[in-house]
């Protein structure tokens, strides 16, 4: 579980990074399309000026959901970014174009140079920048020489993340009280917490990180009153290591500072999880009509392979707890099914070409209609069933957490390698806890892995 908690905040240098970088970015785009379109016809046509602002426009959401900018990416990461939201920029101008019958009116020449160039230009441009930002990010936290009071659990893993996440110069540990034998790599403690003043001038401290247990809230309230006079930033980092935290933040209600501990993506990200839908419905759309022969075949061989429907319908739990039937191609033969059962290796229920649509995951594809009525997600942690969430829910801590965001066909557990039957509560307990990592780090960006990564994992040794 991390340590400490991410801060959704839009402002200060974060902000002016982004939208520094941003204004630089457009400002080349739109240049080069009056350059290049000056060249093909003598002069800026009006729609040429309406394709420059619609792009200025486009791209802001498409860049911010892509998270261009960051200023923790490594330089391939960033352009790998940087590509997604021009890319997304591009195919919004081209739907715009479609749907308003205006794209006969630019020359291909024209717009496929633009795209072409217009990423190469600011991927150029992203280089430097990129560097300014991480040399003036670096440059500002050597300043913040830092001490942490605390010399339990929690200050020792926030030590290690001021040093190789945040590269903050951490001048030790303060105790405040009994101290328990610490690792040889650890911090040194450099006081106690009754000399902490004078500690601070002494190692001219800029930021104090407080790591006491909740149980000492007098004690913090008191070293608090005793620091509004000292030139120190001082950070609390309340103690939650005991809590299985979901998708966590913290932010101000109207001046109140608020924890959120449990939370969904969906919720916390409403514009991202609109975007997320639509691209998916989109994708799903686009893949049943490519697959349409496949499925059509599929149909009908699992028709003939025995008697019963083609598909196999199962109640499921989806998002937020919501019961759910989930379509596959049936695989089986037709039986009775009180007793919910995984299947197994060497299932004897199994029929030939179910076996093969299993091994080949293809009995999964009817699931793009579940995509389509807005019950499942293209990734997003797979659904179990409901007999199968009765029974882990009370052995496994935060397994109903899982459906806090809508069930996908692949997740990020499926290509870890968490397939097939989940004959042992370790084997669903790690499902579970890579689910939960999925949904604490969601993205467009790590969708996009996960689908790609999805068709090397299909002849996995553990489907069946």
């Amino acid at each position: 579980m991390d340590l400490t908690l991410r801060i959704n905040r839009n402002t200060g240098l974060k902000g002016l990074t982004f939208w520094g970088q941003w204004a630089l970015a457009q400002g080349f785009v739109v240049t080069l399309l009056f350059v290049l379109a000056e060249q093909h016809t003598g002069a800026v046509e009006f729609y040429y000026r309406v394709c420059a602002a619609l792009s200025v426009l486009a791209s802001v959401p498409a860049y911010t959901f892509s998270g261009v900018y960051r200023k923790r990416d490594s330089y391939l990461t960033g352009l790998g970014r940087l590509f997604m939201g021009w890319s997304m920029t591009m195919a919004a101008l081209a739907c715009m174009a479609f749907i308003c019958k205006a794209d006969e009116l630019f020359s291909r020449q024209v717009i496929l140079s633009w795209a072409v160039y217009g990423f190469l230009g600011q991927a150029l441009l992203y280089a430097p920048l990129h560097g300014f930002s991480k040399y003036y990010q670096r440059s500002r936290k050597s300043e913040h020489r830092t001490l942490i009071v605390g010399t339990g659990e929690l200050a020792l893993g926030l030590a290690k993340k001021l040093s190789s996440v945040e590269n903050l110069p951490l001048v030790g540990l303060v105790s405040n009280g009994a101290v328990a034998p610490l690792e040889p790599d650890a911090p040194h403690i450099v006081g106690v917490q009754e000399d902490l003043l004078e500690l601070i001038s002494f190692h001219d401290i800029r930021r104090l990180y407080i790591t006491l247990p909740l149980s000492e809230a007098a004690k913090i309230e008191a070293m608090y009153v005793d620091l509004l006079g000292a030139n120190v930033d001082v950070v609390w980092v309340p103690d939650l290591n005991s809590l299985t935290l979901l998708n966590h933040s913290v932010r101000v209600v109207d001046g109140l500072p608020a924890i959120y501990l449990n939370e969904s993506p969906l919720t916390s990200q409403p514009t991202a999880a609109l975007s997320k839908s639509l691209v998916e419905k989109a994708v799903a759309l686009l893949a049943i009509i490519l697959l349409s022969p496949v499925l059509a075949a599929l149909a009908l061989a699992v028709k003939l392979s025995s008697p019963g429907p083609v598909f196999f319908k199962q109640d499921r739990h989806g998002w937020n707890g919501k019961v759910i039937q989930v379509w596959k191609f049936r695989s089986m033969r037709v039986h009775d099914d009180h007793e919910v059962k995984q299947a197994s290796r060497n299932d004897s229920r199994i029929t030939a070409v179910g076996r093969f649509i299993r091994r080949t995951s293809l009995d999964e594809l009817p699931q793009l209609f579940n995509v389509l009525q807005g019950h499942m997600a293209l990734v997003g942690p797979r659904p179990h069933a409901v007999a199968h969430n009765n029974y882990y829910s009370g052995k496994i801590l935060a397994y109903m957490a899982r459906h806090r965001i809508k069930p996908g066909i692949t997740g990020l557990a499926q290509i870890n390698g968490c397939r097939g039957e989940t004959d042992t509560i370790d084997k669903m307990q790690k499902r579970v806890e890579i689910d939960l990592k999925y949904i604490n780090n969601w993205s467009l960006w790590l969708d996009l892995k996960i689908l790609v990564k999805t068709p090397f994992t299909l002849l996995s040794k553990d489907i069946y």
